[in-house]
């Protein structure tokens, strides 16, 4: 029983340190972020062993004989938990929504990168949009993420664009007022995770028609993470 008991938070503590390290790791850079998210599976795996292992220690806890440092399989089971919890949850939201990683407010004429061209060819994902498929996706799962008009000349627009964006920490690349393009990069907090956001200003009336569009550069699902970022930039503007 003493062993089992070892082995069981020695299996928790290893499911909750997989999880603490799988997004700093991957964002340092001391692994390929394919084996970050390798060390959330992995986590669920051990996190749940050890779960049903502590649940089976506390059932044995009935036994006398076995009544031994009764709070060990209870500090394991929490660990346990607290390892499983949040992975369960991040796949939970990935199935809520399409596996797709492009999102723009203009799905007929997507805003196009220039400055980030390269940037974007050489990652997995490419800088090509992907067309009807994507857009139909798109509108199902976030019908709302569409184009805003505001009343304010192109270049007062340019620049509460261009606040906005500092503001949500996003790294500038270039800011060309003339063409009415903001072009700059998004690192997501856990994960490290590049994610490159085009916005795009137009006149349109007596204000200016604002287009964005966030892309992440690896994954074939952001787990909602574009479209949530082009709501807030958009909310920032109003």
């Amino acid at each position: 029983m003493r062993i089992a008991r070892i082995l069981t938070v020695a299996l928790a503590v290893a499911a909750l340190a997989m999880l603490l390290l799988s997004g700093p790791g991957t964002r340092a850079g001391w692994w390929d972020w394919r084996f970050g998210l390798s060390l959330l599976r992995y986590a669920v795996y051990a996190g749940g062993v050890a779960a049903v292992a502590s649940l089976a220690l506390l059932v044995l806890l009935a036994v006398p004989k076995w009544r031994v440092r009764p709070w060990l399989p209870v500090a394991a089971l929490c660990i346990a938990l607290v390892a499983v919890a949040p992975p369960l949850i991040l796949l939970g939201q990935a199935k809520a929504v399409p596996p797709i990683h492009d999102i723009t407010t203009d799905t007929a004429d997507p805003p196009a990168f220039v400055a980030l061209l390269e940037v974007r060819n050489q990652s997995p994902n490419g800088a090509a949009y992907g067309g009807p498929a994507v857009a139909a996706q798109q509108q199902k799962a976030y019908a709302d993420v569409k184009p805003l008009v505001i009343a304010a000349p192109s270049r007062e627009a340019m620049q509460k664009a261009l606040d906005a964006a500092r503001d949500m920490g996003w790294e500038v690349r270039v800011s060309d007022t003339a063409s009415g393009r903001i072009e700059a990069t998004a690192t997501t907090r856990w994960f490290g995770f590049k994610d490159d956001v085009i916005v795009r200003i137009r006149p349109e009336g007596a204000g200016s028609r604002v287009d964005a569009r966030s892309v992440s550069r690896v994954g074939a699902s952001d787990v909602g993470a574009n479209a949530k970022r082009i709501r807030e930039f958009l909310s920032r503007l109003t």
